[in-house]
Parts: C-alpha cells; sequence; structure tokens
C-alpha cells in the first residue's frame, strides 16, 4: 500500500486553510482526502475520520469538540464543511448508559452540534469519541476484508497483523460497537489500530501522520499475507477477442436491461424509472465470472455492509442468454429481474419490523458470464458507485477463493438493518432531484449556437448528453468546454448524420457506454442562400442530404433503438419557422426542412405504438450562444444585411423588433422548448412549438 504523507504538501495544505478553520482540523481534511485518494482503502462515500480539538463558544470559552465526517462524504475531496462539529463532553457521558437506540443516537448526536445546520454525523460518531486518540482513521481496507470476510478470518487476521492489532467481532454500527471498541482498547492499551470484524480497519494517533502511517503499515501487512496465502494466480482462459465479442453483447443487452428496469413494475400508468446502465468488461471480470463455481461465490453480499444502499444484499446473476436472438434476450431478461424483485420484496417481509418504505425492488449489479458486469443507478453517480463496488468485491471475492477461503458476511437480519438503517440512508439525500437526473440524450449539431444551448439546458437538469457533430476543432472545444463543467455527464460522439453506418455506430456507442437514450434532438442542419432561378443542384442535393436524409437516418435508427430497449422515448426535431413562413432566398433550406419536419410528423404516428413521442420545436433568429456563433445565421446573415442596408447589431435588432413580444430569441429559449417535450408535460406528440417571439405567418396551421 503506497504511503502517500508528504510533510511540505500537509504544510502547504495546512496554510491554504489558514482563517477557514483551525490546524487540527486542515490536518484531518490533509489526511483524509490521502486516505479517500487510494480506492483500496475506501470507496464513495466509506470510510470516517475524526479529530478531537477544542471550538471556542459564544462566551468565548473552550469547548473540547470532536469533528468528525458527514455521513456519506467522500474522502477524496472532502472540505472543512465536510466535517460535523459535536460536543465532545457530552458524547463521552452516553458511554455510562446500558444501551442507546439507534433513534435516540441520532437525536443525541444532533443535539450536540455545535451548528445545528451541520450535515448528519456518520453513525460512527460514537465509536470516534469513545477511542481516546487525537486523530482516528476508519476505511474499509480491501486487503483486511479480504481476511476478515471469510471463515477462519479472526485466526487470519491475528496471523497477519499480530498484536500490532486489536480484534473486534462484528457489531452493528452504532452505540453497541462504539461500547466494544472502548473497551477492547482498555483491555489492550498497546496495539497500533483495531480491526473491527466484516467491517473495517481502524487506527489513531497524537497527530494525523502518526494516525496514517499505522493504517498504512497495517493494511500493507495483510496485503503481504493474503499474497503469501493465495494460490498461484489463475491465468484465466479469455481469448484475445472476448472483450470485443462482450462488448458487443453489451451493446444488445444493456438496452433491454436498462428498459426492462425502467418499466418495473410495468402497471398501466406507472411512471417510468429514470436508470443509467455502466458496463465492467475486462479480461479479468470475464475470466471471473466464467471460472467453475464463481456464482456460488459472487452472488453474495458486497465485502462491507456499508455497500449496501449502493448495491443491495445480492446481485442478479444471468446465463444462458440467446444472442441470435433479441426476443428470447428481452424474456429471458424480463423474467430474471421480475424473479430477482420478488425475492427482495420476500427479504423485507422476513426482515420488516412494522410500517417501512420499501425501496426498488429491482437489481443494482447484473452478472453475465460472457458479458461482463451491468451496474445500475438512478443516476450517473449511482451507477458509478456500484459499478466500482462491483470491481472491488470481484477480485476480493477472487482473492479469498485462491486462499482457499470461504466468503462469509453477516447475517441476513443485519444485512437488512444497515441497508434500511437511516444514517445509510441519509448518504442517498445527496442524490440530484433534477427533472431530467438519470435520462440520457443524444443532441446532434452539438458544436453550434442552438446546439450548444440545448446541451447546456440538457446538462443543468441532470441529463447526461451525447454531444454529437462533425469533428473538428470546433466540435472538440466545445466537447472539453462542457466536459469541464459536467465531467462524466458529456460523452463526445462525433459522426457525420448523412453516413447511416456512422448513425447506426453512434447508437451503439452510447448502448456499450449508458445503455441507452431516452431523448433524440435532431438538431444537424445547413443553410444556402440563392434565389431559386441561381440554386445549384449540387448544393440542394447536399442540403437535402443533411436536412433531410440526415433527419431520416436519426429517426430511422431511433426506432430501432427505441424498440429494442422498450419503455419509450422522445425524439425532437429542429425545425424553423421557415417551414411555416419562409422567406425569398432561402428554398433550399426552407424545402429541405420542411421535408425534415413533415418526416418527423409521419415519425410521430409511426412510433407512438412503441411509447416514442416525436415533437418539433420551430425557432427564429438565433445568432449566436455565448461566443458560438451559428453557422446558419453566419450563412444567411450577409446577404440580409445587404439587402436591408443594416449591421449585424442592427439586423439582430430587426428580428427582435418583428415579433409580437419584441424579444431577442436565444439557444436557452429553444431548449427549454425541447426539455417541455422531454420532461412529458402535457400528452403531446407531432406537435410543434414555435419559438419565435409570435409571428404570426409563422404560427403552425
Amino acid at each position: 500500500m503506497r504511503n502517500r504523507w508528504s510533510a511540505e504538501d500537509a504544510e502547504n495544505f495546512i496554510a491554504s486553510f489558514n482563517g477557514v478553520c483551525s490546524a487540527d482540523v486542515a490536518q484531518l481534511v490533509y489526511v483524509s482526502r490521502l486516505v479517500g485518494a487510494e480506492g483500496g482503502l475506501v470507496l464513495h462515500g466509506g470510510g470516517n475520520s475524526s479529530v478531537k480539538t477544542s471550538v471556542v463558544d459564544i462566551y468565548g470559552d473552550s469547548q473540547a469538540a470532536l469533528f468528525v465526517k458527514a455521513s456519506g462524504r467522500n474522502m477524496a475531496n472532502l472540505m472543512p464543511q465536510d466535517f460535523c462539529a459535536l460536543d465532545l463532553s457530552a458524547l463521552l457521558r452516553l458511554r455510562i448508559l446500558p444501551q442507546l437506540s439507534e433513534s435516540l443516537m441520532q437525536i443525541e448526536l444532533r443535539r450536540r452540534l455545535f451548528d445545528p445546520e451541520n450535515p448528519c454525523p456518520s453513525m460512527e460518531t460514537l465509536a470516534h469519541a469513545f477511542l481516546p486518540a487525537k486523530y482516528i482513521l476508519h476505511t474499509h481496507a480491501d486487503a483486511v476484508m479480504v481476511l476478515t470476510n471469510q471463515q477462519g478470518g479472526r485466526r487470519k487476521v491475528a496471523a497477519a497483523l499480530g498484536e500490532k492489532a486489536l480484534v473486534v467481532p462484528y457489531f452493528k454500527p452504532g452505540f453497541a460497537l462504539a461500547k466494544a471498541v472502548a473497551n477492547a482498547l482498555e483491555a489492550s492499551a498497546n496495539c497500533l489500530g483495531m480491526v473491527w470484524m466484516l467491517h473495517g480497519i481502524t487506527t489513531w494517533g497524537n497527530t494525523a501522520e502518526e494516525a496514517y502511517h499505522r493504517l498504512i503499515d497495517l493494511v500493507t501487512l495483510a496485503e503481504e499475507y493474503a499474497e503469501r496465502s493465495s494460490a498461484p494466480r489463475v491465468h484465466f482462459q479469455v481469448c484475445p477477442g472476448s472483450v470485443e465479442e462482450a462488448m458487443k453483447r453489451v451493446v444488445q443487452v444493456a438496452p433491454i436491461v436498462r428498459g426492462t428496469l425502467a418499466n418495473y413494475p410495468k402497471d398501466e400508468g406507472a411512471k417510468r424509472n429514470s436508470t443509467i446502465v455502466l458496463p465492467l468488461v475486462t479480461p479479468t471480470v470475464l475470466g471471473i465470472l466464467s471460472r467453475p463455481g464463481s456464482k456460488d461465490l459472487l452472488v453474495s453480499p458486497p465485502l462491507t455492509s456499508d455497500h449496501l444502499i449502493r448495491t443491495k444484499p445480492l446481485p442478479l446473476w444471468i446465463d444462458g442468454l440467446n444472442y441470435e436472438n433479441s426476443a428470447a434476450i428481452t424474456e429471458a431478461v424480463q423474467q430474471a429481474v421480475e424473479v430477482y424483485a420478488q425475492q427482495y420484496q420476500a427479504y423485507i417481509v422476513r426482515n420488516a419490523k412494522g410500517k417501512m418504505v420499501r425501496y426498488d425492488p429491482t437489481p443494482s449489479l447484473i452478472f453475465i458470464p460472457g458479458l461482463g458486469v451491468l451496474a445500475a443507478g438512478s443516476d450517473m453517480e449511482s451507477a458509478a458507485i456500484a459499478r466500482d463496488i462491483a470491481a472491488q468485491s470481484l477480485l476480493a471475492k477472487n482473492l479469498i477463493a485462491e486462499m482457499d477461503g470461504v466468503y462469509v458476511t453477516p447475517d441476513e437480519e443485519q444485512l437488512f438493518h444497515m441497508e434500511y438503517d437511516p444514517f445509510q440512508r441519509a448518504k442517498l439525500a445527496t442524490i440530484s432531484e433534477q427533472s431530467m437526473s438519470g435520462r440520457t440524450a443524444l443532441v446532434t449539431g452539438a458544436a453550434g449556437a442552438i446546439g450548444l444551448g440545448i446541451c447546456e439546458e440538457l446538462l443543468r437538469q441532470g441529463c447526461a448528453v451525447v454531444l454529437s457533430d462533425l469533428p473538428g476543432e470546433r466540435f472538440t472545444a466545445t466537447a472539453q468546454e462542457l466536459m469541464r463543467t459536467y465531467g462524466q455527464l458529456v460523452l463526445p460522439v462525433p459522426f457525420d448524420v448523412t453516413n447511416r453506418a456512422e448513425v447506426a455506430s453512434a447508437f451503439a456507442t452510447v448502448s456499450r457506454s449508458w445503455g441507452g437514450l431516452d431523448l433524440v434532438v435532431i438538431n444537424a442542419g445547413i443553410a444556402h442562400v440563392s434565389q431559386l432561378v441561381d440554386l445549384d443542384i449540387e448544393v440542394f442535393r447536399r442540403l437535402e442530404q443533411v436536412n433531410v436524409e440526415g433527419t431520416l437516418h436519426l429517426l430511422a435508427e431511433s426506432e430501432r433503438h427505441f424498440h429494442r430497449q422498450g419503455c419509450g422515448g422522445d425524439v425532437v426535431l429542429v425545425s424553423t419557422k421557415n417551414v411555416f413562413a419562409p422567406g425569398s432566398g432561402f428554398g433550399a433550406y426552407s424545402a429541405t426542412k420542411a421535408a425534415a419536419h413533415q418526416l418527423a410528423r409521419i415519425a410521430s404516428l409511426e412510433l407512438a405504438a412503441i411509447g416514442v413521442r416525436v415533437n418539433m420545436v420551430a425557432p427564429d433568429g438565433v445568432f449566436s450562444h455565448g461566443t458560438h456563433r451559428s453557422g446558419l445565421w453566419d450563412t444567411v446573415g450577409p446577404a440580409r444585411m445587404r439587402a436591408r442596408g443594416l449591421d449585424e447589431q442592427q439586423l439582430q435588432s430587426y428580428y427582435q423588433n418583428r415579433n409580437l413580444l419584441k424579444v431577442r430569441i436565444t439557444a436557452t429559449d429553444v431548449a427549454k422548448a425541447v426539455i417541455y417535450f422531454a420532461t412529458r408535460q402535457t400528452p403531446t406528440t407531432g406537435a410543434t412549438i414555435p419559438v419565435d417571439g409570435g409571428l404570426p405567418d409563422a404560427t403552425p396551421r
């Protein structure tokens, strides 16, 4: 395990927070980030850290305080405000109680916050309070979990760490665990750390550096022991083409999985569930899934009960898919998900006490030998976390098998109470409530003014967006600009809409990346200014290729994709006011856009049977979006300015003043019309929304 501590970095980090928080808290932030940077120590939202220091109250008196990581915060990017400050003296008094229910503990922790606006403290807060050291670090280190989560684990931990670490049996995190670890340490005060069986490792020190070094040293000892104890690494029989073949299967299966999860339960009028499906396909993963006995090993709870809220107790295992028959795949997936959901609901009935909120019963992880893992989540972050946990669990469980170990976890009742624990569920409170979170969209012509405006608004609403346009510097710059702000919600896929094969390949890329699409925005288009008498037929044919054939390719591929996915979808064509009110010298554009508009209307008739709505927005006069100029108006503008004797600013004012509302039309206005259709605020298909400020001649009729 790599030791990342740097005295120079620590000093600089502490100095950077001078005036923001105390030096004690700054050191805590620094060491927490070091821990969070190592995936082998902790994953998303897991782990914990604390420091015992002091705060000055309103009277100017110093009070002992415990700063502990807030529940669910990611250690890799913590800030001082991600820690809760609690009255340490009041917390220590709780230890005299013989017992403390979880609900009362939650009340007590909130009462002891110095700032009632602080986020929810960790459910392990009392363990941090009762252990006497100044700095405390707690993680779910893979190497330690490999030892604790197998039969004879206590003996193996002792063999690996010797007297340097105490071993405490499993307790559900909370008051009982806090008392147990404090009592254990008092009975043997010379150790450097403590292993909590089936839970993780805790180290401490008088300084953050000391606590960190001890953590790295003990985890390294665990790694070395596991390495010595395992059989020679299995060289999985994965042929060179198997990953490529597996990804082809992902393209087939992921949209079906996504549609099945989105539709569950398949009741009339049920709200469609937002779902992102991310694949995990590597030679190692394929090899682990294919090894003898893998189903018995892998269809088991995660390494730590902390992950249950992300993955549920068990993954879904599907094998024997007939990849030559799409209908058979759909039937097999739907049946498997239905059985899984029934079993999950039975698990709730067995363990629930009284009335309680029941959460989505569908799987978060699906293991398919020969394909890999599909991780599902209600949004991109949830799916990514589930995928990371799956990758960790597969490797750790496989290592246990190589050690000839038998994987063990807490019993079902304990797992259930951790999965439904209010402290744990509170970690999910930060999941996005944006209107399009968990949805995916493909936008063509994304590098243009209107396209960029649509992409930005979709992203602001939480939608994951595939940017598409012709490859080139403008497209690359647009993609980089959006990725800097929205990260993994942006997927650049350049292609030519006139090339049917490239369109199909782009849809396959989306299925391979995110499981499928909810929205296709057909925005790519080109313009030309010419009187009909002077119109070059080859130029007209080029407009026809992009504006008409490109639209046809996208509509056709959308239908294929949405049919496979099986949960409906939306298509929005960015049309134009010229369909209804064409302009002189603009015949090629007006005619080809009118043809595209008519294709979309026909698509609304043909795709309604599979739950797909097709609508149009018809803007007028969008000249730019920020620094991104409209390609259409770069083409049209010069001729219009010459004809009217206006400069560019005057031309924009002319278009603004000619509409009834006297407003300037922006790309964001167009985007909001797209989102109106995409969020299905009314049961509408085949309709056109004018985005023109009111042009009587262009009103659809």
